[in-house]
């Protein structure tokens, strides 16, 4: 098994600056790969006592696999740093693109949530807590797709255990983390619906600019308004999201079958319509064949109209290609 080192790398540009360090565009020599290159000091660990924190999250994303999520390559340490070697982003943080464009686009946000929602439904199937979903912690590769990123406060809690530590940021947080009441997988799926609310609005559902105790009160409250200028469908997504029981959230692995979703995602319409045709649907993942028919047929129609308010996005302008209906950012 190969060893890392610095001198394996050729160092580049740096990307961005965290808490504990930096991280810099990379090539590994032999190969010619561009690898994200995570530089921390053990200095900044040994006094914020994070040893152990950086130890789980090297354990936990260095064993994942899947499309939608950062893959940590290996790491290897010198004296004075931990290097972590990463998969690299092309296109960075999708937080810039939302600070800039201040919202998404239906069909964009949709594509977003629904590789978000793959990528947790693949999490909780290993029995990972991500707790800090965020714009910022949210990657976008060179062809678009999101990367989830940073599980430094990520869990593995296997048979569903309820863990009691309060962390994650609080726009995103879900009511029972807010009154401490102890949580599960389940606050993934709550952060999912805040994260779909601020692409198609702008902002997290529950931010009060003046008051973080008025922001907790609204998260535990449930104080949610949706604006009229998003879809029914949408709105439905969120509020099955954004509910106060965990129990009664939507699972993150039928947010694929939403209206909302096969709206906007053909490829996954039609595949979905072969298999209830087929009689593949079994158990909890059924779906009434009535319904679905009528969802597809509202595709048809309203996809055309979105593709035209689309095309008249201006603002967009160089982040964004418009090619045979589908957008690529």
């Amino acid at each position: 098994m190969h060893t890392w080192s610095l001198d394996d790398f050729e160092l580049g540009d740096p990307l961005g600056q965290g808490r504990f360090g930096r991280v810099y565009q990379a090539k590994e020599k032999t190969s010619g790969k561009i690898v994200a290159l995570k530089v921390i000091f053990k200095s900044d660990l040994r006094e914020c006592k994070l040893e152990g924190q950086l130890k789980r999250e090297v354990e936990i994303q260095s064993h994942l696999r899947h499309h939608n999520i950062l893959r940590l390559y290996g790491y290897f340490h010198d004296k004075d740093r931990v290097y972590l070697i990463l998969e690299y982003a092309a296109r960075g943080e999708l937080y810039k693109y939302l600070l800039k464009y201040k919202r998404f686009p239906e069909r964009l946000a949709a594509k977003y949530i629904a590789q978000i929602a793959d990528a947790l439904a693949y999490l909780q199937e290993k029995n990972v807590i991500h707790r800090d979903m965020k714009p910022e912690n949210l990657l976008l590769s060179e062809n678009g797709d999101v990367k989830i990123s940073d599980f430094g406060l990520a869990i593995h809690a296997p048979n569903q255990q309820r863990r009691m530590t309060f962390c994650g940021t609080l726009d995103y947080l879900a009511p029972e983390m807010v009154m401490s009441t102890g949580h599960d997988g389940k606050i993934d799926s709550w952060a999912l619906g805040v994260l779909c609310y601020e692409f198609l609005v702008g902002e997290p559902p529950f931010a009060d600019l003046d008051s973080e105790y008025n922001t907790r009160v609204r998260i535990a409250g449930v104080d949610l308004k949706l604006p009229h200028n998003i879809s029914l469908e949408a709105k439905d997504l969120i509020t099955s999201l954004l509910q106060y029981k965990p129990e009664q959230r939507l699972a993150v692995n039928n947010v694929a079958t939403h209206p909302w979703i096969l709206k906007y995602n053909v490829r996954i319409a039609t595949a979905l319509y072969k298999r209830v045709f087929m009689n593949e649907w079994t158990g909890d993942r059924d779906i009434e064949v009535n319904n679905f028919t009528e969802t597809l047929n509202r595709i048809k129609h309203e996809s055309v109209i979105e593709i035209t308010r689309l095309e008249k996005f201006q603002s967009w302008g160089d982040g964004i290609e418009l090619e045979h209906r589908v957008i690529l950012i």
